[in-house]
């Protein structure tokens, strides 16, 4: 096959033609991590991956590497448990999860699709003024979601320092993982072959399995479906994963003083819910 016929083959598909097999993807999702399904998940996936070949060459292996890093993340549970050897083993399969399809794609595929962008620029006044606007939004809604609906047991207590530190470390790192993985890798790859607003939809269901078995459940969906739209505006409009990565941390400090709020009634008293 010669060069530039391997370019055709390899040219992205766009909706409708992949939209089912990118659908699945986002379904077997919801079986790994929201039904914890794990089996029926993976062969959902994968059937999924190969209707994506069947419609086009470049979706069949974009949808794979999304396939081989959602695998990697269900290969253990992602219940929150801030013991520091859940934190360590969470630690290498999050990492591998970004890095095994960033790799592929680097020097397997060599697309270069995937691309952490932290080129720095200076912020303009609606992205610093969004940054308090976050702060806001968060500090009304996130406290009245874990207290009322419950979800914050789905968290360990922590009373003493050193789970104080465990649960900071692990609310952080997850918070940078999932821009890395959700936006980077998995947004990045479904923007190829789809408009905005359907990449970031597939992308969001991802996103909030992944969420619902990390505990946030009840109504949590209803603000982390939206989250997710907005990151990936944002990572869209401003190229800057540094920035995304900053809104995102935001709201996950209001998340840390919520659960220890939760925990500990009489501490941090200065939420309304």
């Amino acid at each position: 096959m010669t060069a530039a016929a391997d370019r055709l083959v390899d040219r992205p598909v766009s909706a409708p033609r992949g939209i089912a097999p990118a659908a699945g993807v986002a379904a077997s999702a919801v079986l790994l991590f929201a039904f914890e399904q794990r089996l029926i998940g993976f062969i959902v996936l994968a059937i999924s991956v190969a209707l994506g070949f069947a419609a086009g060459r470049a979706l069949g292996k974009d949808l794979l590497l999304i396939g081989v890093g959602m695998s990697i993340v269900a290969s253990v549970s992602v219940k929150a448990d801030i013991s520091w050897g859940n934190i360590a083993l969470l630690g290498v399969i999050l990492t591998a999860a970004v890095a095994v399809p960033a790799l592929l794609d680097r020097y397997v595929y060599k697309t270069h699709t995937i691309r952490f962008p932290v080129g720095h620029r200076p912020w303009t006044t609606l992205e610093k003024s969004y940054l308090g606007i976050a702060v806001v939004v968060a500090y009304f809604l996130l406290p009245f979601y874990f207290i009322t609906s419950g979800v914050y047991m789905n968290w360990p207590p922590v009373h003493e320092w050193h789970e104080l530190l465990r649960l900071f470390i692990g609310v952080n790192a997850v918070g940078i993982w999932d821009e890395l993985f959700f936006v980077c890798v998995i947004f990045t790859l479904l923007a190829r072959h789809f408009p905005f607003w359907i990449a970031s939809s597939l992308m969001a269901v991802i996103f909030v399995s992944f969420l619902w078995e990390l505990g946030y459940q009840s109504w949590g969906p209803v603000f982390t479906i939206p989250f997710a739209f907005f990151q990936a505006f944002l990572f869209t409009k401003t190229k800057s994963l540094p920035y995304v990565i900053t809104v995102h941390l935001l709201f996950d400090f209001i998340v840390f003083l919520s659960i220890v709020h939760a925990h500990n009634r009489e501490w941090i008293p200065i939420f309304l819910y």
